[in-house]
């Protein structure tokens, strides 16, 4: 059964860990993901892009499939089915398609319509029992199309989304989507630790989980991050593993590829990284 966030972040804040979202994009994706997380019994945070959820058939499509996967692989770890950099119209259709969990990326907007739209998808997320993230200063790099510069959130901006009445929030502190370029700057724990002192409890989210120093992940985590996403980190491995298949000519036999025997390199990988990020975050046996 599906569960909102709320309770495994407000756990892992309280307990100095952070629980992991991987993204998913198939059927592949989401059993390797669980799987791992239930070997582990660890909590897990399934997230889901706009335009990964048109790929994978519509929202309805994803959470039946998720749910299916919940019943017939007994998974009992806390699962959360979680909308990523969705729109303001995207949430709603994820409410309504049965997602336990969204995030609102209002940070595009100027700050007044940024409180505006938030306050109203609260409501209506609360109201059906979903947790809701909201995101402030844009994260770098591009994701489905949306393209931030890595921005500073503003701390003072932070505490008046954050008291909207969100579960978690997402601050922009100089991390970006996909591979970190070599003239990075690194984090920015001085906006991370001025965010936490203005939000108290809330649990933090770090976009951009990929190709982040091992001591950075674990400092991040000291000044109240709860929620690490990763995606690109499963891109690449699934890549190479599924490339290196098709290299060695494995299964050509003059009828083609048998699509479980190509794919399953990559669902291994995704294993092997989702385990190595789980380990790093420290919710390992925190199910």
């Amino acid at each position: 059964m599906l569960v909102s966030a709320t309770e495994m972040l407000k756990k892992a804040k309280a307990g100095h860990y952070a629980v992991g979202q991987f993204n998913i994009n198939n059927l592949e994706w989401t059993k390797s993901i669980l799987l791992t997380a239930q070997e582990l019994n660890s909590p897990v945070i399934l997230g889901v892009s706009e335009g990964a959820g048109k790929y994978m058939g519509g929202y309805h499509a994803v959470v039946g499939m998720v749910n299916g996967l919940l019943q017939d692989l007994n998974i009992t770890v806390p699962v959360a089915l979680h909308l990523d950099h969705g729109s303001f119209e995207g949430c709603y259709k994820c409410i309504e398609a049965g997602f336990s969990s969204i995030m609102f990326d209002g940070s595009h907007y100027a700050i007044d319509e940024n409180v505006a739209k938030t306050t109203e998808l609260v409501k209506a997320a609360h109201d059906k029992g979903l947790s809701i993230e909201a995101e402030v200063g844009s994260i770098g790099g591009e994701e489905d199309g949306v393209v931030g510069m890595g921005e500073c959130a503003d701390p003072n901006e932070c505490k008046a989304i954050a008291d909207l009445g969100i579960d978690f929030l997402a601050a922009g502190i100089g991390n970006i989507h996909g591979k970190y370029p070599e003239n990075w700057k690194g984090l920015s724990f001085e906006t991370l630790d001025a965010v936490q002192q203005k939000t108290g409890d809330m649990p933090l989210v770090l976009h951009g989980g990929t190709g982040i120093p091992a001591d950075m992940i674990k400092k991040a985590i000291s000044l109240g991050v709860a929620k690490i996403n990763v995606n690109t980190e499963c891109q690449l491995a699934f890549a190479a593993a599924t490339r290196k298949y098709v290299e060695e000519g494995k299964d050509l036999q003059g009828k083609g590829f048998d699509p479980r025997k190509l794919l399953a390199p990559g669902a291994e990988a995704i294993k092997a990284t989702v385990k190595e990020k789980m380990e790093l975050f420290g919710s390992v046996g925190q199910a």
